[in-house]
């Protein structure tokens, strides 16, 4: 009974030979036998078999069944079979029960699954490291990634040893999840219990990072991956290039993108082309953006509407506006409808435009945003506004766009303010930003010290709030009460992403201007501070001077 061949023959010949009490055990003894080949076509020949013969399957018979369709990784036939146990009077024990976790996780039937592991954990059934994987990829398919982490958790617990598919699973979650400190955690721990990274580990170690913006980590491990020989695809490729993309990292990116030229293997797509572009674009190398917007158009791929908004920031770094509307016109022409994040770039490049040339852009955004344009139309045409009327089309237009971009939006036109003069319009905004709560944390208290943060306002948003953050200071004062032992400022340090220049720099220079008592913490990068004397003996000074 070991021969899969030989075995219907050997089967017929015991029936023939002996009539035993239990013909149902012989039956089962040949089932194990086909699930050892992986033959379930052959096992349902033989089910039927005993059917004809009169012969009741008991639970043995369908457990053998279900766990060979789980090994030929048919789930929905897993799932058919367990299902006919109730006909044919079984009830499924703790094995069979704990394998239909795996089996309806596989099949889509979440919801099943979930209730039959609350129910082994609630009965103590034994599950395997199989029936763990599937939950822990169900719960990372479903974005349910803490509880990726505590089914691994509870894994551990009842003694179930971890193994290579379910470390990928996990270090593939946490990619999915955004989690490249925990994809690192379990890295380490798996290595450490004596387990080495095969491709899958390398490929989900390098979306990990790669969306999570670890940039040294993500480039080690592609190094590490050519090291041993290992293909790249091209997802891989483009993950990392679009890392590069949001960082800066030029350099890295090109020699990337040649070695994935250079591959037999992977072809470049509208995504390789995108990422490309908009490096180029961020650091205002037209030449080289427009060179790969050729390529990829003659690649047979035409423009996204990210690659557009690239080559807008690109054409308005430069002061290419003519180029900005050509590029908005292409836009419209291929059909493509201005998004929020297309909007805002627009609004941000008249950041950085000629006040003479403000109207042309003007009109790309009444196309693209009315709403937006009916704000601008305060700031740049110098509309006449009735009472409150600008802050409450201001209002509907941040109600009107994605949470994502309201910040960036509400950045974009206090800076514009400022580049106007109209520092009335950019207080306005400042506080209907933090009415929203477009703005949150910008101020801290404590008995010790009060603070102002900057680190996520651009330029003009930040010197805004501190003339703000000043002016509420001297209200303080006047009204009787009494300052911290400590004020900050807290500008964040490194490159500011509005700006060459860091944050700190300009902040520090327009405290200089203003005489302001507050300098450089030499123990806490990006913070400037002063005492409560400084500070009241300053607004006092400055009160002196208004009046």
């Amino acid at each position: 009974m070991s021969n899969p061949r030989v075995v219907p023959f050997v089967l017929n010949y015991f029936q023939r030979r002996i009539r035993p009490t239990r013909e149902v055990i012989l039956y089962n003894v040949t089932l194990k036998v086909f699930r050892k080949s992986k033959d379930l076509d052959a096992m349902e020949k033989l089910f039927d078999e005993m059917l004809q013969r009169g012969v009741r399957p008991d639970n043995v018979s369908f457990s053998t069944i279900i766990s060979c369709a789980r090994i030929c990784s048919l789930p929905n036939k897993a799932v058919e079979w367990f299902e006919k146990m109730p006909s044919f009077r079984c009830e499924p024990d703790d094995v069979t029960y704990s394998a239909m976790i795996d089996a309806y996780g596989r099949a889509g039937n979440i919801d099943m699954a979930l209730r039959l592991y609350d129910r082994a954990r609630t009965e103590k059934w034994r599950l395997d490291s199989v029936t763990f994987s599937t939950l822990i990829k169900m719960y990372g398919l479903a974005g349910n990634y803490d509880g990726c982490l505590n089914v691994y958790q509870e894994m551990k617990a009842l003694g179930v040893k971890s193994n290579m598919v379910i470390y990928n699973t996990l270090l593939d979650a946490m990619g999915r999840a955004k989690r490249p400190w925990q994809a690192k955690s379990i890295y380490t721990e798996m290595t450490n219990n004596g387990f080495l990274p095969n491709w899958a580990t390398y490929a989900s170690l390098l979306r990990a990072y790669g969306r999570g913006r670890y940039s040294e980590d993500a480039l080690f491990v592609y190094k590490e991956m050519k090291e041993k020989g290992m293909e790249m695809n091209t997802h891989l490729y483009n993950t990392l290039l679009a890392m590069c993309a949001d960082l800066g990292l030029a350099d890295d990116a090109f020699k990337i993108f040649e070695d994935m030229k250079s591959s037999a293997t992977c072809l470049c797509d509208s995504w390789t082309f995108s990422s490309l572009i908009t490096i180029y674009s961020c650091s205002g190398n037209v030449s080289e953006a427009e060179r790969m917007l050729n390529e990829m158009i003659e690649s047979g791929f035409q423009p996204t509407i990210f690659v557009l908004t690239s080559l807008v920031q690109c054409y308005g770094k430069v002061g290419r506006t003519d180029d900005v509307l050509k590029t908005f016109n292409q836009l419209l022409d291929l059909g493509i409808s201005p998004d929020d994040r297309f909007c805002g770039c627009l609004l941000n490049v008249m950041t950085q435009t000629p006040k003479e040339e403000l109207g042309k852009l003007n009109d790309c955004v009444e196309k693209a945003n009315p709403k937006l344009g009916s704000v601008l139309r305060y700031l740049v045409e110098g509309l006449e506004e009735g009472d409150g009327e600008f802050r409450k089309e201001a209002s509907e237009l941040f109600n009107s766009i994605a949470d994502e971009v309201k910040k960036p939006f509400c950045n974009s036109l206090i800076d514009l303010c400022v580049n106007l003069n109209l520092l009335d319009k950019a207080c306005e905004l400042l506080d209907l930003g933090l009415t929203l709560e477009i703005y949150t944390d910008i101020q801290s208290k404590s008995q010790t010290q009060w603070s102002l943060h900057l680190k996520s306002l651009s330029l003009g948003a930040s010197l805004t709030a501190l003339h703000a953050w000043i002016n509420d200071l001297s209200k303080t004062l006047e009204s009787g009460e009494d300052l911290p032992p400590l004020l900050g400022i807290n500008t964040g340090h490194g490159k500011h992403r509005y700006s060459d220049k860091g944050l700190a720099n300009v902040v520090e220079s327009h405290l200089n201007e203003l005489n302001a008592p507050f300098h450089e913490a030499p123990d806490k990068a990006g913070w400037f501070l002063t005492t409560q004397v400084a500070a009241k003996s300053w607004l006092e000074s400055r009160k002196l001077v208004t009046a």
